[in-house]
């Protein structure tokens, strides 16, 4: 009797003492579960935003980066849960089976008890004993120990009822804790579903994105390509226009009749260099995309930038730095036009336009609109713009106020 209220005192104090703990680790999990979707919502939301815009792919990836490690971060969670529900359901399943062997034991006794008093019922009677007694103190002890037996029995039944309520009590609990099995299980496979398929999606968004990558490498390629054609073009006509005026300068001076365009050109050209560091912006713009100067492309080759590469919004009007004449209008090769407005021996050149407003030989004045930058299909809109004074490039930026 002793050993069995050992070890159901021990029962119990086993029983009192792991559900606070394994309730606070449970609510800590919970806790956390909670942060990690409400983390993933928040990235669900951003990726929504990433993926309307084409230009996003590599942010697109960075998302699901952060999304498949929260996702993982709650699939471990949920596992975590299912293995302290699994140790919790272990340990009550052992309480139930104590329980139900200690409700089996008690119920052996009295019961043993019953038939024992049922069989001698004929042989034993209280009053008798009582009354049959030597002595007063006789007689009172036996009328004590049937009060105290008494007061056993009831508290024996009263025993085994008072089990076989914490017993049913402890199966109400398994059971709910079987159904949050079944729950969580049934989360983490559907959380598991989920993180495979955005680990598809980032192999696809992987996949695009190194598509877009050497699609845009190709475009840079072209782009550099087609500077380099235009470098080489403006140089040339450059040359052309310099030789130009030598000739008609020669040929004036031979006939006679070049001194006067020799003198407004050297007075044109004294007077653009004296605004050097005045001269207005050509246009407005939002961005310096390229300074004057070599420069390293993507593709590891270099070039020379013979002017400054401007970002504008689309339809930004492009306007004359200085009086001159309009002494070239030509294609570039992407497409667009060009502009080349002589000032003396100094020269303005507009590039990547989508309109022009003036022809060659036209007068142009300081400020004069001469068209619109060209607007590409995305709606940017590039602009360059260069300064010579005859064959050499000159930095815009020494000359811009």
């Amino acid at each position: 009797m002793t050993s069995r209220r050992f070890l159901i005192g021990s029962l119990l104090l086993l029983l009192a003492a792991v559900p606070p703990a394994a309730a606070q680790t449970k609510a800590q999990l919970e806790k956390d579960k909670a942060k990690v979707e409400q983390e993933l919502k928040k990235l669900s939301g951003d990726l929504s935003k990433a993926k309307k815009n084409s230009k996003a792919n590599q942010q697109q990836i960075q998302l699901l980066d952060k999304k498949i490690g929260e996702r993982t971060k709650l699939i471990n969670n949920i596992s975590g849960q299912l293995n302290l529900l699994g140790m919790q359901m272990e340990q009550t399943q052992d309480s139930m089976r104590l329980m139900q062997n200690q409700v089996d034991s008690m119920k052996r006794e009295y019961a043993a008890v019953v038939r024992t008093l049922y069989g001698e019922r004929g042989n034993i009677d209280k009053t008798v004993l009582v009354l049959d007694s030597k002595s007063y103190n006789t007689a009172y002890l036996r009328m004590k120990y049937f009060r105290d037996y008494s007061r056993y029995r009831k508290r024996q039944a009263a025993h085994i009822r008072q089990k076989e309520a914490e017993l049913h009590d402890a199966g109400v609990d398994l059971a709910r804790q079987q159904r949050e099995t079944t729950t969580l299980l049934a989360q983490e496979k559907k959380q598991k579903d989920q993180l495979a398929r955005e680990q598809k999606e980032r192999q696809q968004s992987l996949k695009k994105s190194k598509q877009q990558e050497k699609d845009l490498q190709t475009q840079i390629n072209k782009k550099e390509k087609q500077k380099r054609q235009l470098q080489e073009q403006i140089q040339k006509i450059i040359n052309e226009e310099v030789a130009k005026a030598r000739k008609a300068g020669s040929a004036g001076s031979t006939s006679g009749t070049g001194g006067s365009n020799r003198n407004v050109d050297v007075a044109l050209s004294a007077d653009f260099a004296g605004n050097k560091g005045k001269l207005p912006w050509p246009v407005y713009y939002t961005k310096v995309v390229r300074e004057y100067g070599r420069y390293t492309h993507s593709s590891g080759g270099q070039n020379m930038n013979n002017g400054i590469d401007l970002q504008c919004k689309s339809g930004t009007s492009v306007q004359c730095v200085f009086d001159g004449t309009v002494s070239r209008v030509f294609t570039c090769p992407n497409g667009t036009k060009g502009i080349i407005v002589r000032h003396g021996e100094y020269m303005s050149v507009y590039t990547n336009m989508g309109t022009v407003t003036v022809r060659e030989g036209a007068k142009v004045s300081t400020k004069q609109n001469l068209g619109t930058v060209y607007t590409n299909s995305d709606g940017s809109a590039d602009f360059s713009f260069q300064l010579w004074k005859g064959t050499t490039s000159q930095n815009p930026r020494t000359w811009l106020r």
